[in-house]
C-alpha cells in the first residue's frame, strides 16, 4: 500500500527506469470563513430585490 506523496520507482524487466516523487505544490487556499467576523449578512438576504425582480420577470404564473 502506498501513502499519498510517497515516491515510487517504475521499472521494466527488473531495471529501474523512472523515480516518481511529489512536487512541492502550494497548499490550496483556505477560502471558507475568510471573512468571519468582518461582515454581516442580513436575515432577508435571499429575498433582497424580490419586488424589483418580480417586476422585471413577472411571477411565472
Amino acid at each position: 500500500m502506498r501513502v499519498k506523496g510517497e515516491p515510487f520507482v517504475i521499472a521494466k524487466a527488473g531495471k529501474p527506469l523512472v523515480k516518481v516523487t511529489a512536487l512541492d505544490a502550494p497548499a490550496a487556499p483556505q477560502r471558507l470563513g475568510f471573512l468571519a467576523g468582518e461582515i454581516a449578512v442580513p436575515e432577508d438576504f435571499d429575498r433582497m430585490g424580490e419586488a424589483e425582480i418580480e417586476a422585471l420577470f413577472g411571477n411565472g404564473a
